[in-house]
């Protein structure tokens, strides 16, 4: 009997390998022709998921999801939850029990700096912040009741983006990617548009956890690089071909020693994704092809440089959709001057220039996905991973709020034209049907037709998902 060195370690027989080498490996034909199926219904190299079901589970209203993600938290009673109460005390102290704060230098009531005025046949309001997406507000469902259990922005950025306030599950995008594949052939299924922030939280927020790694987010950054080392190094397209070859036969007779080859099979299909979006992403980013008229409508002309970073993020937006791509993350510019959306102090005028590079955009990007026929089934969000308080931080910012904030829907099956629960006088915290972000998930999980206790994963033991063991849709929303 031979002899082993003392460090190596047996491989674990993985249920491939058990099916590859029992019976002959008549098992291993079968997993094959599985696989083979899977990765026809989900259009994705190498295959789709193999534990859930790669097709909707029932006819879905939505096809893809732009999260207009907004970082750092808008004030709700400064956007779209206006509050006449503020404005009648303010400068008074407030009425209600004050919840613990971020930085406990909490001051008086602060009414809202803004008018609201009412939009549409719907008669929404909407402060003139965002004058431009107001004029969208018969197509808006605005939730007026959302909570969070969080306060502090790195737990609240896992919540919202993974349903957990910890770092290690998958981001909802990567979760729409693994159930439903990607129809893009050429670019991955989810896509993150780097404005110029990150999350608090970091590249996490959008990662694939124990899914693999081909659902995690790809970030785009809207410039003629959008990729990093997009332009091949090889001399010739036939090299590069050879060269990848060549990494895939190494893989595959790695993967065949040792049998576990879920691991390197993604792995491959990484490299030839990557080598297909050579071509397809600077063909994404031309936007030559785009009519005069369209770039005005997003802003690309306008004067202010964010509002241009912006309209261009929303633009591609439009295009990655137009290509295939399930989900899709705008993050927000960088504003020299400004802490995101977080206005701790200087509420006025940070909030005008957060509004200003966004508003014009985003109302671009309604506009244009409703006039060609996208909008009924593209599931656009708006929002962020909480609101403000109504009362002061000092005497001219607002600190944290995740007791009742806002967030809107538009497109995908969504009843545009209402508002949904209310927060209480003061726009502090949710009173009547209060949405949590857990029921977002399923709802938005709902419209891309994924039954969200049905879309799940063997992991640590039990079956994990987006929503965890919480969750319900919103059917009042739906149109």
């Amino acid at each position: 009997m031979g002899h082993h060195c003392g460090r190596y370690i047996q491989a674990p027989m993985s249920r491939r390998d058990i099916l590859r080498q029992g019976a002959s490996g008549f098992g291993a034909f079968a997993l094959a022709g599985l696989l083979g199926r899977s990765a026809l219904a989900s259009g994705l190299p190498g295959g789709g998921p193999t534990r859930a079901n790669p097709l909707p589970h029932f006819a879905p209203r939505a096809n893809a999801v732009i999260f207009l993600y907004m970082d750092g938290g808008p004030s709700q009673v400064d956007t779209f939850d206006p509050k006449p109460r503020l404005l009648a005390e303010d400068g008074k102290p407030f009425g209600m029990k004050m919840e613990a704060t971020q930085f406990d230098n909490n001051g008086n009531t602060l009414g809202s700096p803004w008018k609201f005025r009412p939009y549409g046949q719907s008669g929404t309001q909407v402060s003139d912040l965002f004058a431009h997406v107001g004029k969208h507000a018969d197509d808006l469902c605005v939730v007026r009741s959302m909570t969070s259990p969080f306060s502090e922005h790195t737990n609240a950025n896992y919540f919202l983006h993974t349903g957990l306030g910890l770092s290690g599950r998958p981001s909802m995008g990567a979760w729409a990617s693994y159930g439903l594949g990607s129809a893009a052939e050429n670019l991955p299924g989810f896509v993150v548009l780097n404005g110029g922030l990150i999350p608090p939280g970091g590249l996490e927020c959008f990662g694939s956890s124990f899914l693999e790694a081909r659902h995690q987010g790809s970030i785009f950054k809207p410039h003629d690089e959008a990729v990093a080392n997009i332009q091949p190094m090889e001399a010739s397209p036939a090299l590069q071909r050879q060269k990848l070859d060549l990494i895939a036969q190494l893989d595959r007779d790695f993967a065949d020693r040792l049998g576990r080859n879920d691991a390197v099979e993604t792995a491959i299909a990484n490299y030839e994704l990557a080598f297909r979006m050579q071509s397809a992403v600077p063909e994404l980013m031309d936007l030559s092809g785009e009519s005069a008229e369209t770039q005005s409508l997003y802003g690309l002309d306008a004067e202010f440089a964010p509002t241009r970073t912006y309209g261009k993020q929303c633009l591609l937006a439009r295009r990655l959709v137009e290509r295939g791509v399930r989900f899709i993350e705008l993050t927000c510019p960088a504003i020299g001057g400004n802490d995101r959306w977080d206005q701790h102090a200087n509420l006025r005028q940070s909030h005008e220039s957060n509004a200003r590079a966004v508003d014009q955009p985003i109302a671009g990007l309604l506009t244009d996905l409703k006039r060609r026929g996208m909008l009924e089934s593209t599931l656009v969000i708006w929002g962020a991973e909480f609101g403000r308080t109504p009362f002061a931080q000092g005497t001219n910012g607002r600190d944290h709020n995740p007791f009742g904030f806002s967030m809107w829907l538009a497109g995908g099956g969504v009843k545009g034209g209402t508002v949904f629960g209310a927060t209480d006088d003061y726009g502090y915290k949710a009173v009547e049907k209060p949405v949590e972000i857990h029921d977002l998930h399923a709802t938005m999980l709902h419209l891309l037709g994924i039954d969200h206790t049905r879309l799940t994963v063997p992991f640590g033991g039990r079956e994990m998902r987006l929503t965890d063991v919480h969750g319900h849709v919103v059917h009042d929303i739906l149109a």
